[in-house]
């Protein structure tokens, strides 16, 4: 989605922010509707309305996580269009939601993008500091 990339140090949640799911980057979403896409072509191998996993026919997976303990509003305010198991492709829009009210019912909206089982050392051209839109690069998996 649209926002600041920032390092994933700056998750405020421990899990995310000291890399115990794996590397990656955080957005922080511009405020308003907000439409968070997938980040590479694959299956849909996790879905729900805060949190999706793409995973990609060469067996990587990326994690991209809606706000932090988002999933306490049990789907409220975020709309799926896609479903598990479909395959999609880098930019198709996946959940629409709005990170200003995330953000009005206590929650953090930051979203932590994540490559799942991938050593640090293996993610290459992070974007931290930057402004992104939706669709745009985060990093690289070396293989």
């Amino acid at each position: 989605m649209s926002g600041l990339a920032a390092p994933i140090g700056e998750v405020p949640d421990p899990v995310f922010s000291q890399e115990m799911v794996g590397p990656g980057v955080a957005v922080k979403p511009n405020g308003g509707s907000a439409e968070a896409v997938a980040p590479v072509d694959g299956t849909l191998s996790t879905l729900h309305p805060h949190a999706f996993v793409v995973s990609t026919e060469d067996g990587r997976a990326i994690l991209v996580h809606l706000g932090i303990d988002t999933v306490k509003l049990e789907g409220a305010g975020f709309t799926l269009h896609a479903a598990k198991g479909d395959r999609v492709r880098a930019g198709q829009g996946i959940v629409t939601w709005n990170p200003t009210e995330v953000e009005e019912q206590g929650y953090s909206a930051v979203c932590p993008v994540v490559a799942l089982e991938v050593a640090k050392e293996e993610l290459a051209d992070l974007t931290e500091d930057a402004q992104v839109a939706a669709g745009d690069p985060l990093f690289a998996v070396d293989s």
